[in-house]
């Protein structure tokens, strides 16, 4: 009878560990560890957090005090930061300055286009600036147009960065005068005839680049085998476009960063005024205006646009610019990195991290030397949550599952959707996440997710990252719901 008794407990027993935990917290815990202990996290590191806003509970903790690769969620600290310094009202601008006023509609010097850190100005931005010159009767320009990019230090890529990168949209040079994000549109389009070449444009069309084509057309290739790069090795803005492309194909269209942005954002200007009938006797050149040079005209953008751009879109130059920007106001032109970092660790501070155990080199989080832990970004996170003012440009400006920026296409039709707001991260064996979610139970939850020395597609830990944000999304600490619309 005995026998038959412990016989019964065991099988109760067993029975039992296989049930879900009772208590909702030890159930989503047990749920986030059924996630990771999917086979593509061997030989992975994994670092998870997740904490409540509300009361502060920590509601997981995996590995949250190693140092790993942060990635694009680096950006969290810059924007924090630059918002912190520079304050919600900063604007950034880019100035049209002459040697002397101008005189029956001339210019007897130079014009100088000096730009302060702005990485979303535009060709429409100088258009803007070319009709405000004409208004003021402007026709003729005795000397050159000078591109000043004196606001920041001349290291053009950041501390870390890998050099066959370039001609990478995302490793673009960094430039206090930037201009259409310091690249160029690549777009080739196939022919209706095998065997003839390719037809390649240049957005937007200016005489600053040219272009090299061995591309054909071809009835069919299996090969993919087209590319279309630029002469970086050789300091050259000269696009490179090689391979073959099917009849039956789509455009391709490829961004193509450019050697010296400040001249390439001169070289338009310059071109600007030549369309509105503005005489220019000089040429493009990189210069510093004098101190005593009159304004002639200004553009400026409010810091939380660039806010949105960069966290949205995760846009580096943006990063980048912020950084040195904060450095500039802070510490001095010209704006370096480094003096950009010593603000971002004072700020960083004020919210309780310990500046002495991580390590911040760029902006942007493309450099491999940057080292964080998940337990540094939700120390950020919380902190930024305590500050009305701060959050909600913050909290705007993250990409928005499901709806827009880097998550538009993730968790489609699910209770994150709409919900989550993360920032993402990704690199060759990187993908991280971190941001905020609200449960069912309206409750907010900070989280962040690093997940790093990985070889599968990157996409393998996205889906395990947004299934995660959808168990966030579905907790709640009254019943078990599900996780799906």
């Amino acid at each position: 009878m005995k026998t038959l008794l412990v016989a019964s407990l065991i099988a109760f027993w067993g029975c039992a560990a296989l049930l879900p935990p009772a208590d909702p917290v030890s159930r989503l815990r047990s749920n986030i560890n059924s996630v990771l202990s999917d086979s593509i996290f061997a030989g992975t590191t994994s670092c998870v957090k997740i904490v409540s806003l509300n009361s502060g509970e920590v509601l997981y903790d995996r590995n949250s005090n190693l140092l790993v690769t942060p990635a694009s969620n680096l950006k969290l600290l810059t924007s924090s930061a630059a918002l912190n310094s520079l304050g919600k009202e900063f604007r950034f601008t880019t100035l049209v300055l002459s040697d002397s006023v101008a005189i029956d509609t001339s210019v007897h010097g130079n014009v100088y286009l000096k730009g302060f850190g702005d990485p979303d100005l535009s060709v429409s931005d100088l258009d803007s600036l070319t009709s405000s010159l004409r208004l003021q009767g402007i026709r003729h320009i005795a000397g050159d147009i000078v591109a000043d990019e004196s606001f920041f230090d001349d290291l053009y890529w950041g501390n870390g960065w890998m050099w066959d990168d370039e001609p990478d949209p995302d490793e673009m040079f960094i430039s206090p005068l930037s201009i259409n994000r310091n690249c160029v549109s690549v777009v080739v389009s196939p022919t209706a005839i095998p065997s003839d070449s390719v037809y390649v444009t240049v957005g937007p069309p200016t005489r600053f680049v040219s272009v090299v084509c061995n591309a054909r057309t071809v009835a069919d290739s299996l090969d993919n085998s087209l590319k279309i790069s630029r002469l970086f090795k050789e300091r050259l803005n000269t696009i490179t476009v090689t391979g073959d492309i099917p009849t039956s194909a789509m455009p391709l269209r490829s961004w193509i960063s450019v050697w010296q942005p400040a001249l390439f954002a001169g070289e338009l200007f310059k071109e600007s005024l030549l369309r509105d009938s503005i005489d220019i006797l000089g040429t493009v050149r990189l210069g510093v205006a004098p101190i005593n040079a009159v304004k002639l005209a200004e553009r400026a953008r409010p810091l939380d646009s660039i806010l949105v751009t960069m966290n949205k879109i995760s846009d580096n130059l943006s990063a980048e610019n912020l950084l040195k920007t904060i450095g500039a106001v802070e510490r001095g032109i010209p704006g370096r990195a480094q003096n950009g970092v010593y603000v971002e660790n004072a700020f960083l501070s004020s919210l309780g991290l310990d500046t002495t155990q991580y390590s911040l080199v760029d902006g942007s989080g493309v450099s491999r030397y940057n080292l964080l832990t998940v337990n540094d970004i939700i120390r950020l996170l919380v902190g930024i949550a305590r500050r009305p003012n701060p959050f909600h440009l913050i909290y705007a400006s993250l990409p928005i599952a499901g709806v827009d920026g880097t998550l538009e296409s993730r968790m489609k039709g699910t209770l994150a959707q709409g919900n989550v707001r993360g920032k993402t991260g990704t690199m060759n064996g990187v993908s991280t996440l971190s941001g905020y979610v609200t449960t069912r139970d309206g409750e907010l939850l900070a989280y962040s997710m690093i997940m790093e020395n990985f070889i599968l597609p990157t996409r393998s830990y996205q889906l395990a990252q947004d299934k995660l944000c959808e168990l966030l999304a579905s907790f709640s600490r009254n019943k078990i719901v599900s996780s799906s619309r």
